[in-house]
């Protein structure tokens, strides 16, 4: 018997809900205008939009290519939210909720200025309806209210991102949290009009924890825990959706010599993590995911809801643990990846030997 099989139509509950308190946060989010609201505001100026493009999508660790024009487009981007079964763990499985199919969601890069259609489909074989905030959405809700999803359709809304920067999106159908819980949460670059700076690799990582019924390990299907939720101690906290899922064969791959870029997201929802890559120390780190650059920081916050970009040079070959330093998660609840760069010694790191 599993430790929440007490509350085993708890699920059931939330769900019968859903819409109920989804449409509160509709009638609390369409209030009047607010009284005596400024005039004198200067809006943003926009660039003129040229031509039309469908946005390419990645899963993560890979990321799109850097956007080379230098002029502002329309971007269409078609995301399908979908409920799947896959191993969280090795012999554990879980049902994952998701954007594309795969936690994190598809990485997503537009530029600064950009006209962006959002199109949201949810499969059929849904069990819930989902949305999608994105925090790069400057609007009430992030776009959540125009993309309340049931199985089978599609929505879709415009946004000028005005904004750049690395932002977070998100399931925001209530329960907000159990839609997180389950992995609906991504990544959105809004590259600057003038680009970020050249470097050789680029990668995607994103955190999350995970609340699960059955002990941590334990084979066969595992469901979400709700009251296990509710206090914050997961099961698992993972990069990239699974235990393993940048180790080994599927590590990170790099050259010595080269520039990497890391775009770091934490889905939460409960838990700021410590990111930390053992063995470097981040050149740049672009805080909160903004355009402020801090130099020469060895490990940074990424807060629930949060992004950072950080850039390092790998100047000696070997394996590198990227881990989130609150270190007991690292080690015995999965969050924790490899890069493994290649190349020759260096006088700048030697071991006992002399090698």
């Amino acid at each position: 018997m599993t430790k929440n099989a007490k509350r085993s139509g708890s699920f059931w509950t939330l769900l019968v809900g859903l819409t109920t308190l989804f449409a509160l946060l509709l009638i609390f989010a369409s209030g009047d205008e607010p009284v005596g609201a400024s005039s004198s505001l200067n809006a943003p100026t926009l660039p003129s939009l040229s031509g039309v493009e469908i946005a390419l999508l990645t899963d993560a660790p890979f990321v799109p290519p850097p956007i080379t024009r230098d002029y502002a487009t329309r971007v269409v981007v078609n995301l399908e939210t979908v409920e799947v079964t896959k191993e969280i763990a090795p012999g554990v499985e879980y049902t994952f909720w998701t954007f594309g199919g795969s936690v994190p969601g598809k990485f997503i890069r537009v530029r600064e200025g950009d006209e962006v259609e959002f199109h949201l489909s949810n499969h059929p074989t849904s069990m819930a309806a989902h949305n999608i905030d994105l925090h790069a959405v400057t609007g009430p809700g992030g776009g959540a209210k125009a993309t309340f999803t049931v199985p089978g359709q599609e929505t879709f809304f415009t946004f000028r991102a005005i904004n750049p920067g690395l932002y977070v999106y998100h399931c925001a159908v209530a329960p907000v949290g159990m839609h997180i819980a389950n992995g609906m949460y991504g990544l959105i670059l809004v590259e600057p009009a003038e680009g970020l700076p050249e470097v050789d690799r680029e990668f995607y990582v994103m955190q999350g924890e995970f609340y699960t019924e059955g002990k941590t390990g334990e084979a066969g299907h595992h469901a979400f825990d709700y009251a296990e939720a509710l206090t914050e101690i997961p099961d698992y906290v993972l990069f990239n959706g699974s235990v393993g899922s940048m180790v080994g064969d599927n590590a990170l791959q790099a050259r010595q010599g080269e520039r990497i870029r890391l775009f770091v997201g934490n889905g939460g929802p409960n838990l700021v993590s410590s990111f930390h890559v053992i063995g470097e120390i981040f050149d740049n780190v672009y805080a909160g995911g903004g355009t402020t650059v801090n130099r020469n920081v060895q490990t940074t916050l990424v807060p629930a809801g949060g992004a950072v970009i950080t850039e390092f040079r790998v100047d000696v070959p070997g394996t590198y643990i990227m881990v989130d330093h609150s270190i007991f998660r690292a080690f015995d609840k999965g969050a924790l990846g490899m890069i493994e760069v290649t190349g020759n010694s260096t006088p700048i790191f030697t071991d006992g030997a002399g090698s």
